[in-house]
């Protein structure tokens, strides 16, 4: 099982990797825009709107490095990060089963958007496994 070095270590990699895509939402919505595959096949640039997902991204970013730092907090912390990456996930299939997104978007989500959600799911078994049931 993950030691607590290990944990942190996760956690300071997704901390990285959603404050990175938060920050560069936030100061380069059209950079980020254009950039990600499949993200222009979802309407056109609002970057008001690019902002405000960066918001979350960032927030999210801030959860995970918390929780690096602080164990007793991971658990409820990595379930608010798992819960929004759920519900985007879901978010995701409704508007491709819907036709909202161009053919060929579910290969584009697979790895970024479904992948990371499964991941998520995974670690938040496996951190309950290792500390025993959360509260």
């Amino acid at each position: 099982m993950l030691n607590n070095g290990r944990w942190a270590l996760i956690f300071a990699i997704g901390a990285a990797g959603n404050l990175s895509i938060g920050l560069w939402m936030l100061i380069d919505p059209a950079g980020w825009y254009h950039a990600f595959p499949g993200v222009p096949g979802s309407g056109p640039l609002n970057e008001h709107f690019v902002r405000d997902i960066g918001a979350t991204f960032s927030t999210l970013g801030v959860a995970l490095a918390w929780g690096a730092r602080r164990p007793a907090f991971r658990f409820p912390l990595l379930a608010v990060v798992t819960l929004f990456n759920t519900a985007h996930a879901l978010i995701h299939v409704l508007d491709t089963v819907r036709g909202l997104f161009p053919p060929g978007q579910w290969a584009i989500d697979a790895g970024p958007i479904y992948g990371t959600t499964v991941f998520l799911i995974v670690l938040l078994g496996l951190l309950v496994r290792a500390e025993g049931e959360p509260g």
